[in-house]
């Protein structure tokens, strides 16, 4: 029997915090505090919602953060 995959660990990080910065500085402080994916979508992107651990997701309007989700 094949063993149970672990999923990535999920930074302990405050997504609000992001909300608010420039989405260079935004992405940059999202792989220092150990988010392996950093997704940066314009507003009303279609995306499948999939959750996938260690992603944090960006909403970006005119290069600002505007929302910040997990997952």
């Amino acid at each position: 029997m094949a063993s149970v995959p672990t999923p990535p660990a999920q930074p302990d990080d405050t997504p609000e915090s992001y909300v608010g910065l420039d989405a260079e500085t935004a992405e940059r402080r999202a792989r220092t505090r150990g988010w392996t994916t950093v997704r940066a979508l314009a507003p009303g992107t279609v995306i499948t919602m999939e959750f996938r651990g260690g992603r944090i997701n960006f909403e970006v309007a005119e290069s600002t953060v505007t929302r910040c989700w997990v997952g």
